[in-house]
Order: structure tokens, then C-alpha cells, then sequence
């Protein structure tokens, strides 16, 4: 059985490998978003269509045709390599996708561009203290005066707002209307007067989630994607692209690739852990499940060309799948280190920086966020396989 891609497009993995090999002292290593290496390293992969791939020329991406393969390809061979496979974040991810589908002209033409590139970075405001499960019960509100909204309320779990230049943010514009009916989907800059910004720590120990307030924040009228009272439709949307990005499979390749590289080097009684049945097996079974994320992204890509294709169970497993299988795949890694697996931080022992420790506890932290396991269950089981759903219990009258 032959599972090669085909030799054209061998010829196109060797063009991405000589593209690695004769740039690979410009890839950052543990930069920032905002430092010139990294700007000037993701400006390189969208010249060379390694990043934005198939994003229109005219908003700032390479303009290519979407094609399956070679975006295999390229995740292939940057995961191989190591190397850094360009910026994200909840802007490149999820907003462009969205703004691409449903922005104006207009709308396209400001942001597009800017983000890609890594000039401009932005945060999600959608949870709120009562509003997390239930997005579609937030009360944080929009008034419109004359050509600007006044908008008041709270924002929490709200990832990067301490450094990002605007925020997409759903608003209570229709009081009166149903909860699903009455919410509209605001674009405004972080710097704007009223905002107030609270970091919470998490458990990795770093404040990667914030509390945002808003008091009498104006926003231009005009800065408002898809119709009044229809955000939820442009939540959908976003939270769609947003489950996507949990399970990149690219990522996690390069993980894997990186714990098979510690097993090769952590020894117990003097033996390889590579060479441990136990270990090995488990590893294994990682592999396995790593393949069949790979695959079930192929299927989601797909269906973006085969419109006739119905991808929307694969789709809807994404991020459970993604989630779940890091914070396995880091906490491997954990246990092949021993007890210098329980190191962290500062401590001298600690291997690829504290990297698998971080990533353990951050993932656990997405098992929960963006959707818990449980609710993505239930959302594969009742809408995905049609089964009945959840009883509810009845309130005492």
C-alpha cells in the first residue's frame, strides 16, 4: 500500500525543507509575539505562503489556493524541524477566519492585514461571572448614543488583554429580546477610556486570564460585524475557529516529537525509557491517538473544499480531542522525568525550561476553558449523533 502523497508533491515537501534548512538561523526561539524576530519571521512565512496561506493578497496574506496536502505538508516539515510555525492567537485564528466570512469590505481592509502580521493583537471578551456555559445569558450591555455605543459590564477568563490592541466582545444590545436574539458583536481598542484591566493567576502560576471592566466605553457605531442583534450567529462563528485551534494537530506533532526525543534521553536503572515496555506502549498508544487527530483533521479540511461534504461531527470533536490528548502527552512527559518531573520554575533541575509542567497544567486549564469536556459531550452526543437530551431536573414551583 502506497500512502505517499504523490511525487508532486514530494516536490513541494523538498521546497519547504531547503526553505528550512536555509533559514533556520532566522526562526525565533522563545520570542515574543511583538519582538522584531518574530515579526520579521512570520513576514517571511507569508512571503513564502508558509503562514496565511490562502488569505487574499490584497488584505495582506499569500494568496494561495487552498490545498490540503501541502498544508499537511508544511505542518509536516516545520514539526520535524522544530521550527516555529508562525504567530496565532485568538485574532489570526479566530477573528480573521470570521472577519474574512462575514466583515465588510471595509472591515477587512483595516484589520486583516495588521493582525497577520503581527502589528496588531487582540483578546476575546465573551465569558462573564455568570455567563460562561451559558454565553447567551451575558448581560454586559451596549446603549446606542447617537453614533456610538456605550457600553457597560464585566468580561472574565479574558486571554491576553493585558497586551492586546483591540478586543472583540459580545454585547447585550436588544435588552428586550430573546437572550439569543439581542447580542451584538463589538470591535474596540483596549486603550479606549472606561476599560479597567484585572490579571487572575492561574495554575501554571502565570496571569494568562483577566478580569476586564467596562464603564461608559464608547465605541463608533459602525464598528460592528454582521447586523444589530445578530452576534450570535458571529459567536458561532468565532467559537467554531476557536475549538479548531485547540486541536491543532501540527502542534501536537511537534510534541510528540519532542517527548520521544526526552525518552531517548531520560533513563531509569540505567536504561533508555525508549526502551522501557511500559513506557513504550504508552507511547504507542499516544501515537495512535495523535494519527487519528491528524486524519480527522484532514476530514475538517476537506470539507472546507467539498462543500457537499458534511464534516460537522468531526468538527464538533476537535477540541475535546485536542485537549485531552496534550494534557495526556505532557503528562507523559511528566512521568518518564521522575521526580525532576515535579520540578518547576526557577528550579536548576527542570527540563526544556519547565516547558512540560507549564503545558500540563495549562492544558488542564483547557479541558475546562473554551467549552468543558463535559458540555463538548453533550454537544457530540446530542448534536452530532442525535441522542436524546440531558434530562433536566425540574425547579420546585
Amino acid at each position: 500500500m502506497d500512502l505517499s502523497f504523490g511525487p508532486e508533491y514530494e516536490v513541494f515537501r523538498n521546497e519547504v525543507r531547503e526553505f528550512l534548512r536555509t533559514h533556520e538561523d532566522q526562526a525565533p526561539r522563545n520570542a515574543s509575539m511583538r519582538s522584531p524576530e518574530m515579526l520579521a519571521w512570520q513576514k517571511l512565512l507569508i512571503e513564502h505562503g508558509y503562514t496565511a496561506r490562502t488569505i487574499p493578497k490584497e488584505y495582506g496574506g499569500f494568496g494561495g489556493t487552498p490545498n490540503i496536502i501541502q498544508s499537511r505538508i508544511i505542518g509536516e516539515e516545520f514539526s520535524e524541524a522544530k521550527a516555529n510555525a508562525g504567530l496565532g492567537g485568538q485574532g489570526i485564528s479566530m477573528l480573521v477566519p470570521t472577519l474574512l466570512e462575514m466583515g465588510t469590505q471595509e472591515q477587512k481592509e483595516q484589520f486583516i492585514k495588521p493582525t497577520i502580521h503581527g502589528e496588531m493583537v487582540w483578546c476575546q471578551g465573551y465569558s462573564e461571572p455568570g455567563a460562561g456555559s451559558d454565553l447567551a445569558s451575558l448581560t454586559t450591555s451596549a446603549t446606542l448614543d447617537g453614533d456610538e455605543w456605550v457600553v457597560n459590564g464585566q468580561k472574565i477568563w479574558t486571554s491576553t488583554a493585558q497586551l492586546a490592541d483591540w478586543i472583540f466582545c459580545l454585547v447585550r444590545t436588544e435588552p428586550d429580546a430573546p437572550k439569543h436574539k439581542g447580542i451584538s458583536f463589538l470591535l474596540f481598542k483596549m486603550d479606549t477610556p472606561g476599560i479597567e484591566i484585572r490579571p487572575l493567576v492561574d495554575m501554571t502560576g502565570a496571569a494568562n486570564f483577566n478580569e476586564v471592566f467596562f464603564t461608559d466605553v464608547r465605541v463608533p457605531k459602525h464598528q460592528i460585524v454582521g447586523e444589530r442583534g445578530e452576534g450570535w450567529m458571529v459567536a458561532n462563528a468565532i467559537l467554531g475557529h476557536e475549538r479548531d485551534s485547540l486541536g491543532n494537530p501540527n502542534i501536537t506533532l511537534t510534541r510528540l516529537n519532542a517527548l520521544i526525543e526526552l525518552m531517548k534521553t531520560e533513563t531509569l536503572n540505567g536504561e533508555r525509557l525508549i526502551d522501557n515496555p511500559v513506557y513504550r506502549d504508552r507511547l504507542m498508544q499516544l501515537q495512535g491517538r495523535v494519527m487519528a487527530m491528524r486524519f480527522n483533521d484532514l476530514r475538517v479540511l476537506s470539507s472546507r473544499l467539498n462543500k457537499g461534504q458534511d464534516a460537522t461531527l468531526a468538527r464538533m470533536i476537535v477540541k475535546l480531542q485536542g485537549t485531552e490528548l496534550r494534557h495526556d502527552l505532557e503528562g507523559m512527559a511528566i512521568d518518564i522525568m521522575g521526580e525532576i518531573g515535579l520540578s518547576y520554575e526557577d528550579n536548576p533541575y527542570t527540563r526544556a525550561g519547565g516547558s512540560w509542567q507549564n503545558q500540563y497544567m495549562y492544558y488542564l486549564g483547557l479541558i475546562i476553558g473554551g467549552g468543558t469536556s463535559q458540555i463538548q459531550k453533550n454537544i457530540i452526543s446530542e448534536r452530532g449523533l442525535d441522542m436524546p437530551r440531558e434530562p433536566k431536573i425540574e425547579k420546585n414551583k
